[in-house]
């Protein structure tokens, strides 16, 4: 236990970016979740943020899907 002179009562500081992140439901595949995870261990950041900050990417550059849809 601390000493009494080192017990005070603070309050812990707002996250300023807690209201800035919206929360969302996404189903992402299995492989998709396997490779940040991959990357979480290496990098030892939450997987979460890396598809975060990799989503934030493309947003950023405004990359388009190469994407063909067949009939």
């Amino acid at each position: 236990m601390l000493p009494s002179h080192h017990r005070t009562k603070s309050k812990g500081l707002k996250n300023s970016y807690a209201s800035k992140k919206k929360a969302v439901g996404i189903n992402l595949s299995p492989e998709v979740v396997d490779y940040f995870k991959g990357l979480a261990e290496e990098t030892g950041l939450p997987y979460q943020k890396l598809i975060d900050l990799y989503l934030l990417e493309c947003a950023r550059k405004r990359k388009k899907l190469a994407m063909r849809w067949v009939a």
